[in-house]
């Protein structure tokens, strides 16, 4: 039923974590099939995906682009997209079926919907908890959940609006854009994400420097030059 699709770029470290908390899923058939999507990697991440038995294709380096390659070749009716430092916990697949019986039983409006899981990182410090907070903040106002909280969309709706498009940056705000605030949920099962981006510059500058990207992008500027603030 769930296609899910994973872009790469040396994830070795991360990429063994986050399918290993997709197999129980599979296991019951909820998950179809597993698209690693790789950027360019140089590292065993290959050599990961052949022994966990997901499928590995190659795509021009970008998220949105390497999404894009994967969800040509999904199978399922929906698709789901994560990082490859992205965990979704434990119990995740039993609110995920629940929340297609709803979508099946026409409790929202028609199939043509999305959801996002709560962000988490892990990591123990009050910085990251106060992130935490944030983050949900952000996702109770403004239905404005990041890549990094994972997207499970329909297949219906993903070609309905074009899907992923090829940004160096601000692909996924674009897409939720798109889906729109009537349209997503929020569910309740965390996505647990590494926090090696924010431990390695700190948080407050990391922080400081997503919400300027943000600003810049609802401000018209070409995502390819705020590609450069961001990087």
């Amino acid at each position: 039923m769930l296609s899910v699709i994973i872009p790469t770029l040396n994830a070795e470290a991360t990429l063994p974590h986050a399918l290993a908390a997709l197999i129980p899923a599979a296991v019951h058939g909820l998950v179809r099939d597993v698209i690693i999507v790789d950027g360019g990697s140089s590292d065993a991440t290959a050599e990961i995906v052949e022994a966990s038995g997901a499928k590995f294709i190659t795509a021009p380096r970008g998220r949105g682009t390497q999404m894009q390659a994967g969800a040509k070749l999904a199978k399922g009716t929906w698709l789901l997209f994560l990082h490859a430092d992205t965990v979704l916990e434990q119990g995740w697949d039993t609110e995920v079926e629940k929340f297609l019986e709803h979508v099946a039983d026409g409790r929202f409006r028609g199939p043509e919907v999305a959801a996002a899981f709560r962000f988490t990182l892990d990591d123990f410090s009050g910085a990251a908890r106060f992130l935490e907070r944030v983050v949900a903040l952000r996702c109770a106002i403004f239905k404005l959940p990041y890549g990094d909280q994972g997207l499970l969309v329909n297949r219906r709706l993903y070609d309905k609006l074009g899907g992923y498009r090829p940004l160096p940056l601000m692909e996924d705000v674009d897409l939720v854009r798109r889906i729109g605030r009537r349209r997503l949920v929020l569910l309740r099962s965390k996505a647990v994400t590494s926090p090696a981006r924010y431990l390695k510059r700190g948080y407050l500058t990391r922080i400081a420097r997503n919400a300027l990207c943000l600003t810049l992008y609802y401000l018209h500027v070409p995502p390819r030059y705020i590609a450069r603030i961001y990087a």
